[in-house]
């Protein structure tokens, strides 16, 4: 689904799914990072288009490679925490699942929190809207998925993207080849159609 359906977007009613309408700005983000090659060539990127974006970051990825997740805050992007361990809601309790939350928060600070996936059980998203922003999304790529070409990323980035639309790309190695292609191309495009980027 490149955009949650509103029933879905129901079941989280405080997070933030888009932000706002009245303004011609998208919001770029990476999840799953930092990680070497992937995310160093995506800052080349979002360097070469002076354009500000938000990483949410897996926790051991930060522990990995700190110079990587260095280099992301010291170009001006804003970071937010993706879990320690790239964590399923669905799949763990509360207990673990905030563990694993705290875990990643230990390692740098952000008010910025999205959960792999996409899934929060309702009792996580109710403790975690009280402590942080809860950061949805209004277009996902699709650069995770090898069944898409990397052409068909880029076409359904720029068909869904609208006002204050918040666009999930990946730096993974999974992501590699369909992101890197994607991403000069749509910020081109989406530059040449008025709008600005904006990190969160």
């Amino acid at each position: 689904m490149v955009r949650p359906p509103q029933v879905f977007r129901q079941v989280y009613p405080g997070a933030t799914w888009r932000m706002s309408r009245t303004e011609k700005k998208v919001y770029l983000t990476f999840d799953d990072g930092p990680v070497p090659g992937v995310t160093t060539e995506a800052l080349s990127i979002l360097k070469r288009f002076d354009v500000r974006a938000t990483f949410f970051c897996v926790g051991e990825n930060v522990q990995r490679n700190p110079e990587i997740f260095k280099a992301v805050v010291e170009a001006g992007h804003s970071v937010g925490n993706h879990t320690m361990h790239h964590m399923d809601g669905w799949k763990n309790s509360w207990r673990n699942y905030m563990r694993d939350i705290k875990e990643c928060s230990a390692l740098f600070q952000t008010t910025l929190f999205r959960p792999p996936y996409g899934h929060m059980r309702r009792s996580h998203f109710k403790t975690l809207s009280q402590r942080c922003k809860v950061i949805m999304w209004d277009v996902l790529t699709c650069d995770f998925d090898k069944t898409y070409a990397k052409e068909h990323c880029l076409e359904l980035a720029l068909m869904y993207s609208r006002p204050g639309s918040i666009v999930v790309f990946h730096d993974s190695e999974k992501a590699k080849e369909r992101m890197l292609y994607t991403l000069p191309r749509y910020i081109e495009e989406m530059k040449a159609r008025g709008f600005e980027f904006a990190a969160l």
